[in-house]
């Protein structure tokens, strides 16, 4: 099949475009020229077609769909770690028109097509909202409820495409961590007994190249997890990575005590049909081992000043030892001398 991947250079974008290749399919991609995503381009030379645009601009949008059977629509701008520099909740105006005003040029371009493609959508569970006080797991069905600007865009974007006329499925993905030597400073947000489940970015892929060619999937909202074997309270998920990336396990008062918007999810449904659940946190710990290759012995030659680094990056740490600062600069009363 011809596949166009929007966002294809972004973190879930490659392992979609990776397997997409692996199972055969005609990709061509469809992302922002930037210095990174050039170099991320090169890596696949000619086994793929790269179209640079904007979702803002709909003659990118127009051109990029001619000819495509499917399209899969990654290209958002996030809350942290954005492949833009641009967060989300920072920068609502401009989010908004990429991920909303974007997404609606994709769709008016794919229903002007002669046989128009069908669409799979990246959603999130972000918007089912703060959950942590309903019994897991969260199901497809449950009633969504966003609270910040992304998880906005998302629910608008999935009413447009629902509303569409177009063929189309939307994934909403758990916890997908990138495979980057950078730590994502959202994990403080994140409180340590907050259940949250992981999904490999390299299963997230296979879900999604699955999804193309599935008859089944079409006009359903499926959730993708790791499984009840990648369901954990969020402690434990920080405590193996850190301590695999040779920093350790920060301080509790580092992070968030607000339940964030994540949860176990019900996949049976998803991995009946897509088959895709077939890797572990263990599997990612090795692989993040691997990226970092020999920069990892540094990282534990320098641990007191990574950990330093890290804690400035926790605005929950920061505020705490401003009080504590606060606290030791406060003079000390001397008592009255007695009459």
């Amino acid at each position: 099949m011809n596949v166009l991947v929007t966002g294809a250079f972004g973190n879930v974008g490659r392992s979609a475009l990776e397997e997409l290749l692996r199972q055969g399919h005609r990709v061509r991609c469809l992302d922002l020229r930037t210095r990174a995503n050039e170099r991320a381009a090169r890596r696949y030379g000619d086994h793929i077609e790269v179209m640079w645009g904007d979702l803002r601009h709909p003659g990118d949008v127009a051109r990029a769909v001619v000819g495509q059977d499917v399209v899969v629509h990654l290209a958002f701008i996030i809350p942290k770690l954005s492949a833009t520099g641009i967060e989300s909740e920072a920068r609502p105006d401009l989010a908004y028109q990429v991920n909303v005003e974007g997404t609606r040029n994709l769709i008016e371009a794919m229903q002007a097509q002669p046989r128009p493609p069908r669409l799979v959508f990246s959603s999130s569970l972000h918007v089912y909202g703060r959950t942590q006080d309903q019994p897991p797991p969260r199901r497809a069905d449950d009633p969504v409820c966003p609270l910040e600007h992304y998880s906005r865009h998302k629910v608008l974007c999935e009413a447009m495409i629902r509303e569409s006329g177009l063929e189309w499925v939307i994934l909403r993905f758990g916890a997908v961590f990138p495979l980057a030597m950078r730590p994502d400073p959202g994990m403080f947000d994140v409180p340590l007994d907050n259940r949250m489940e992981f999904v490999h970015t390299r299963d997230v892929g296979l879900a999604i190249a699955n999804a193309v060619s599935h008859p089944e999937v079409w006009g359903r909202i499926l959730l993708i997890g790791g499984g009840p074997r990648c369901q954990f309270y969020f402690r434990e998920i920080a405590e193996r990575i850190l301590e695999a990336m040779g920093v350790g396990m920060l301080p509790e008062e580092a992070f968030s005590t607000v339940p964030f918007c994540t949860d176990w999810l019900d996949t049976e449904e998803s991995q009946r049909l897509l088959q895709y659940q077939r890797r572990t946190l263990d599997d990612y710990i090795r692989d993040m081992v691997a990226v970092l290759g020999f920069r990892r012995h540094l990282i534990q030659a320098f641990r007191p000043l990574v950990r330093w680094w890290l804690l400035r990056q926790s605005p929950y740490w920061r505020r705490r030892e401003k009080a504590r600062r606060a606290r030791r600069a406060r003079p000390v009363r001397k008592p009255s001398p007695a009459l």
